[in-house]
């Protein structure tokens, strides 16, 4: 019996042992609302003339880290891969691995990753501050970030801010900033403990969590120029967009059947391609980052071609390739079409066709307007072009229906092989595509309002709920715009400063210094809201649009007088008249 009561006592000690050992929520009596408490730390805050390899800190109760690596930002910048972070009972310790510089202020910024083991609830304001020198650097730097087009979900997450010495030859693409610090869900910002120096800013949306920016898939910003920082600096305001900053180029080409493809790196934003026989013989389109040249007569044997296009970003390329054109026995690619079907007209019915091929020719005999059940209205040459001769890859149908015409529905019938190809392949199914005229009933009398600004020129656009463009203008001298007899339905207006007068938006070019031209929208006062309702037999008058800031530091006004400038916009009048 004797060995039998020696082993339970055994047991039973090291089930003891294990349940002491084990950090567990305790069962029951009030939930536990109250943060950790720090109680202490090695080194201590604002200690000088210390160089730790490790640092702990004691807090009142047991603690656990909830994604220490992300959320624990530690400035100057360390080697964060070599960097330890652990949890045990009520101490954090974090083992350097890594020799501090020297005279250098060092600021852990825990944020909320330090939380009780019971209900999560994270450590407040825990910030250790520590210099291996004499002193304590304190001078800072505080501002905003924006997203230049604004965002439905206006909460900032996962957005550093960080400060590159002015020597140091890499930037927010290939390496971790000097001084970092993490936006709140606003967009405010502060870095603190800054040594005096020259340091270039930037701003960016850290999606992957690499510590910095990725220019093909995330939002970024940045200061123009090199700041010098002897005081504090507390208005500085960055506005970060998406800009993919690779070098378009082109990756290769081949001969495809008998055509010829040009393979880009990326899809280009506009392109062009010179040859004498341009529109006569050759012919070309893009597909996403291919243009394929078509050429009706010359067969085995090459031509000189000139490439020239630009991309999103301003990058641009001006080359000249010798196009191969060969004979070949492969199928040839089937004519498709695309209409724009289901849009409102008032008017003039407007329909837009695309084609994957340049069009040779159109059989008019089997183009027409069709409504109710047998009513025709053929479309003749003069109802219809194409919005680039060179490329004839989209055409515009524009037809006016007579105000005798009373019916909702009129729909543009293409009858089966009525287009020609510059191939002759002809298409091989008819397309239909309706279009609804709109009654006077359903038309508001208009929007009108003043972009607040003095620069031009301005390219105004109505936005549709889905942000689709439904009407725009181009103010050259003045700052007024109205649009008339649209239809009624939520809105937004967007004013774009078009800077490089190419009559559309353009994002910066990091590489060329260049900032993306700015973006300003109707806000209104009230609800804060960009939309706004446009009923039947309505206007709406004072629709205003207030200017947002560009990037820049401005030290005349503080933070909240920015944040109170971006959230105003015009006022909604009541109706003309009551419908």
């Amino acid at each position: 019996m004797r060995p039998f009561f020696t082993l339970l006592y055994a047991a039973v000690t090291v089930m003891v042992i294990v349940s002491c050992a084990k950090q567990s929520s305790p069962m029951g009596g009030p939930k536990d609302e109250d943060p950790p408490v720090l109680v202490g730390t090695t080194p201590l805050n604002n200690a000088t003339n210390t160089s730790p390899e490790e640092i702990t800190l004691t807090f009142n109760e047991y603690v656990a880290l909830d994604n220490p690596t992300k959320q624990i930002i530690i400035t100057p910048k360390v080697k964060t891969d070599e960097v330890q972070f652990l949890a045990n009972r009520n101490r954090v310790s974090i083992k350097l691995n890594q020799d501090l510089e020297e005279n250098t202020t060092y600021v852990f910024n825990f944020q909320k990753s330090v939380q009780d083991i019971t209900e999560k609830n994270p450590a407040e304001n825990l910030k250790l501050v520590f210099s291996t020198g004499d002193y304590i650097d304190s001078l800072s730097i505080a501002g905003r970030v924006s997203y230049i087009i604004p965002r439905s979900n206006k909460e900032m997450k996962d957005i550093l801010v960080g400060l590159y010495q002015e020597s140091d030859t890499t930037d927010l693409f290939t390496a971790s900033p000097y001084y970092i610090a993490q936006a709140d869900t606003a967009g405010k910002f502060e870095i603190t403990n800054i040594k005096a120096g020259r340091f270039r800013l930037y701003a960016w949306h850290d999606d992957n969590n690499s510590l910095k920016a990725e220019y093909r898939s995330e939002a970024y910003g940045y200061l123009p120029e090199v700041i010098d920082i002897r005081d504090n600096m507390r208005e500085f305001h960055l506005n970060i967009f998406r800009g993919d900053l690779s070098e378009p180029k082109v990756n290769r080409t081949a001969s495809v059947g008998s055509n010829y493809d040009i393979i880009l790196s990326k899809p280009p934003i506009s392109y062009h391609v010179e040859h004498p026989e341009l529109t006569e013989k050759l012919f070309y389109r893009l597909n996403d980052r291919t243009i394929r040249l078509y050429h009706t007569d010359l067969r085995n044997d090459s031509t000189e071609v000139r490439l020239t296009l630009t991309d999103s970003v301003g990058f641009s390329i001006d080359t000249t390739l010798y196009a191969k054109f060969e004979e070949s026995d492969r199928r040839l690619e089937k004519l498709e079409i695309k209409a724009n079907s289901g849009l409102s007209f008032i008017q003039t019915l407007r329909a837009e066709l695309t084609f994957n091929k340049p069009i040779l020719h159109m059989n008019f005999d089997s183009l027409m307007v069709k409504y109710d059940t047998a009513g025709v209205i053929p479309i003749e040459p003069k109802h219809i072009y194409f919005t680039d001769s060179t490329k004839r890859t989209k055409a515009i149908v524009q037809i006016p229906i007579p105000d005798s015409l009373v019916y909702d529905t009129y729909k543009v019938y293409i009858g089966d092989s009525s287009i020609i190809d510059i191939e002759g392949i002809g298409n091989e199914a008819k397309l239909e595509a309706n279009y609804k005229k709109l009654k006077p009933d359903r038309l508001a009398d208009g929007v009108s309002g003043t972009i607040r600004t003095t620069e031009f020129p301005i390219l105004v656009q109505l936005l549709n709920k889905k942000d689709e463009i439904v009407r725009e203008l181009y103010l050259d001298s003045t700052n007024t715009y109205e649009f008339t007899k649209i239809e009624a339905q939520e809105y937004k207006v967007r004013a774009i400063i078009d800077r490089n007068k190419n009559r559309r938006w353009d994002p910066g070019n990091f590489r060329m210094n260049t900032q993306p031209e700015p973006i300003y929208f109707f806000v209104d006062p009230e609800s804060k809201s960009q939309e706004f309702i446009l009923r039947a037999g309505w206007t709406l008058t004072d629709i205003d649009i207030e200017p947002r800031r560009d990037t820049g530091y401005y030290p005349i006004k503080n933070l909240e007088t920015i944040e109170n400038e971006e959230e105003t916009g015009g006022r909604i009048s009541g109706p003309k008249e009551e419908p």
